[in-house]
């Protein structure tokens, strides 16, 4: 096959054949920074809520939507944007939505009420939802080979920590902001930051673009971002009764999007340019095993802090601040993990993720015992090394999973395959910050307000999804052994396949 044949399959620009762009980590470090800002911006409002409701004199179910409608704008654009960038230039995606984020934000902290403040959050959710694939493509696009690990290893440590202190960082602002409308400097301080990575992105993200224009799939646009929605709404609104009013839009949504897979199999057998092509599922190493893998990790990953958050301001009496402080251990191991593991999982593949998934099982794990049976503020100090080792596991499992399950996708399919990963993810992080949390009410409910053992209960549950994930990890890993066995030199195809995949 030709230079330019070659070019074309890998979904680049058929007359970029050069060699990779030496500003590539500098380009890099720019999607790091507006995606930390995004995924931020999940968790770091949840602190300010209480003094939002307050100065807005609004109900509790209005201002939640501050929260909840930035998680479901942002994930229901996730696979159309991803698309888009496949299709329009992941640079130009990537910049506009930077652009449209700054400007939100900016709205958001000048929002004079709560009905404009949720519009400023909802567009904000759909500008986050559009930069956030173009990171993981954009790595396929600039990195090859072991220095793509290390990239996603970056990103992986990108994903965690965002989340892990996002109580941290609300609570240090609202410290040290004060007064009532210190919680507009959540959203005023992404202008700045926003802005300055903007005007770096210009400068430094490759020009590569799409060899072909393609046509963008509108029924499977449709399809999927309203089976998402229907999906999501119930878990959204679960603080106000959402997933007992509305259980039944689970069913729609899952004939949705089973009408969606349907739809795109059909168009991609006709040859057409389907939103998510199946192959990515049927016939891409890992892609389908990695997906899985993740939506059952962030289940457990994402209501487990706001279980913590619960446990440590209502049941101990903690500030915001002191209460992330408190599982800052976990924040500092998941982003050693991540990076260390970035430069691993090369040569250990799906062990990483497996051996990860143990040590978040076990510290976990050990921290929920701790705290329930160690008495006073001495149980903080003895949880800390077992979160410290949940962390550690943390980051070895979400960059490591990343790499793997995008590791064989073409460039061309890049943008779509990652959108449709960190939507799983944030399916997975809305079931499981409305059951968690949920169960954790219910205990306190039927125990007569012991707090210790809610914790325990909603911690152990939140270990089942990440336990059906560490098995799922093991038979992958032992799949790929089997391979490996049968073909000694599958890890070398495998290896010469993300290099080709190389934009």
């Amino acid at each position: 096959m030709g230079r330019r044949a070659q070019a074309e399959e890998r979904g680049g620009n058929p007359a970029d054949t050069s060699e990779a762009d030496p500003r590539r980590w500098k380009a890099l470090s720019v999607t790091l920074v507006a995606g930390f800002m995004s995924l931020l911006d999940v968790t770091v409002v949840a602190v300010a809520l209480p003094s939002m409701q307050r100065e807005l004199h609004t109900s509790a179910p209005a201002i939640q939507w501050v929260v909840s409608g930035y998680a479901l704008t942002f994930a229901l654009v996730l696979v159309t944007a991803g698309r888009l960038g496949d299709a329009l230039g992941r640079r130009r995606i990537f910049l506009l939505a930077l652009t449209a984020f700054v400007l939100c934000s900016a709205a958001a902290g000048a929002a004079p009420n709560v009905t404009l403040l949720v519009v400023a959050r909802l567009a904000q959710g759909v500008a986050a939802g559009c930069l956030a694939p173009q990171n993981s493509a954009l790595i396929q696009q600039m990195f090859r080979g072991a220095e793509r690990g290390r990239a996603f290893g970056l990103f992986g440590a990108t994903v965690g920590v965002s989340s892990a202190v996002g109580p941290v960082v609300g609570g240090l602002v609202l410290t040290l902001a004060g007064g009532e409308d210190g919680w507009r400097w959540l959203f005023y301080l992404n202008v700045p930051v926003g802005a300055l990575a903007l005007i770096l992105g210009v400068r430094l993200l490759p020009r590569v673009e799409p060899g072909r224009r393609e046509r963008l799939d509108l029924p499977g646009v449709a399809l999927l971002g309203t089976g998402v929605l229907a999906v999501m709404l119930p878990l959204v609104l679960a603080e106000s009764g959402g997933v007992r009013r509305l259980w039944w839009l689970f069913l729609v949504g899952a004939a949705l999007l089973v009408a969606f897979a349907r739809w795109e199999r059909r168009v991609g057998a006709r040859d057409g340019q389907p939103l998510l092509d199946p192959r990515l599922v049927t016939s891409t190493r890992g892609y389908a095993a990695g997906a899985a893998i993740a939506t059952l990790y962030f289940v457990g990953f994402s209501g487990v802090w706001l279980v913590f958050a619960l446990f440590f301001q209502n049941g101990q009496g903690y500030s915001p601040l002191r209460s992330g402080l408190a599982v800052t251990p976990f924040a500092l191991g998941s982003a050693a993990g991540a990076v260390v593991s970035g430069r691993l999982v090369e040569r250990l593949g799906r062990l990483l993720t497996v051996c990860g998934l143990a040590g978040v099982l076990v510290g976990l794990g050990t921290a929920g015992a701790v705290l329930r049976l160690v008495p006073g503020g001495a149980a903080v100090w003895w949880a800390a090394p077992a979160l410290l080792l949940g962390g550690l596991g943390s980051g070895c499992v979400i960059s490591p999973n990343i790499t793997m399950t995008l590791r064989d996708v073409p460039v061309r399919m890049a943008g779509a395959a990652g959108g449709a990963l960190q939507t799983g993810q944030r399916l997975g992080g809305a079931v499981g910050t409305a059951a968690l949390p949920g169960l954790f009410y219910m205990v306190l409910g039927h125990g007569g307000h012991h707090y210790r053992t809610a914790l325990a209960v909603a911690i152990g549950s939140g270990l089942v999804p990440m336990l059906c994930a560490w098995g799922l990890a093991v038979y992958d890993w032992l799949r790929d052994r089997r391979a490996e066995r049968r073909d000694p030199c599958a890890p070398e195809v495998s290896h010469s396949h993300t290099h080709a995949g190389h934009g």
